[in-house]
This record gives C-alpha cells, sequence and structure tokens, in this order.
C-alpha cells in the first residue's frame, strides 16, 4: 500500500535516490578495523621508504636524488596515514588548526623545496638542508597533537635560547 502511494504521489523516485545516496555513503564509509589496516599498512609504507631513502643515499650519483624522493614520498604517506583514522576532512581541519598551522606550513612548504633543491635548482646541499627543517617540522606537527608537549618544548627551546 505505502508502494502504492509513493508512486501516486511521484516520491517513488526520491526514495529510491534517497537509499542510492545512503548506499553510497555507507559503501565509502569504513569501519574501524578497515581504518586502523589502512593506517598500519600506509605508515609502515612510509617509514620503509624513509629508511630505504636512507639505505639508498650512499650510491654514487644518483643516491642524494633517490634520497630525496623516498624520505619526502615516505612523509607524505606518513602524513596520509593518519586520513584513515580520522578521515580526510577532519584531518585537514586539524592541520590547519591554528596550534598547528605554523608546523604544517613549514612541513609542507620544506617538503615542496627538499624537491625543488633536489630537481629544479640541482642544489643537493639545500636539498638536505630542507629535508633536515622537513624532518623537525614533522617532528614539531606530530608533538603538536600530544597535550601539553608543545608548551612544554617551547618553555625548553626558551631556557636553552637563554
Amino acid at each position: 500500500m505505502d508502494k502504492l502511494k509513493s508512486v501516486l504521489s511521484g516520491e517513488e523516485g526520491r526514495t529510491q535516490d534517497r537509499t542510492i545516496l545512503q548506499a553510497a555513503n555507507e559503501a565509502s564509509t569504513l569501519g574501524w578495523g578497515t581504518r586502523v589496516k589502512g593506517f598500519v599498512g600506509c605508515f609502515v609504507i612510509g617509514c620503509v621508504c624513509t629508511l630505504l631513502g636512507v639505505c639508498v643515499l650512499f650510491i654514487p650519483k644518483i643516491g642524494i636524488t633517490l634520497f630525496i624522493v623516498f624520505y619526502s614520498f615516505g612523509n607524505v604517506c606518513s602524513l596520509c596515514s593518519t586520513m584513515f583514522l580520522m578521515g580526510p576532512v577532519k584531518q585537514l581541519k586539524r592541520m590547519c588548526d591554528k596550534t598547528r598551522a605554523l608546523a604544517t606550513t613549514i612541513m609542507l612548504t620544506c617538503l615542496v623545496l627538499t624537491l625543488c633543491a633536489a630537481f629544479w635548482w640541482k642544489n643537493f646541499g639545500l636539498a638536505l638542508l630542507f629535508c633536515i627543517l622537513q624532518l623537525l617540522a614533522f617532528a614539531w606537527y606530530g608533538l603538536s597533537y600530544i597535550p601539553f608537549i608543545r608548551d612544554a618544548m617551547l618553555k625548553l627551546l626558551s631556557i636553552c635560547i637563554k
């Protein structure tokens, strides 16, 4: 009877559209176990790429270029791994949060500058400097998720500078 009412009132198409959208949403939503597996997989790939980059560093002629590529790709994979846990939109919002916007900006800028220094400017000393800055910014970004660590690090830094 409800089906007949929906057909006669012209609402049948709307209910089908709604169920199609709901089905698409349910199909694209990851369960918690899948999210954890995606996080671990992406994080492990990032760590392996970073370690592989360190291993190929000493290959003559192309070692530094391979290091920069693997190191930068490893950092991107490690950064993207947390998107599995939070979701991409929430992760991007947290990256732009006022407490970690500076660390995010420095980290992404150093990542881009590392690749520019290696491939465009062909200055490997500058590329290594940007890799070091990228590492420090990535560590600062990671620590920004732990409550009160950022404030403790700032105090420690101010004591060391004095």
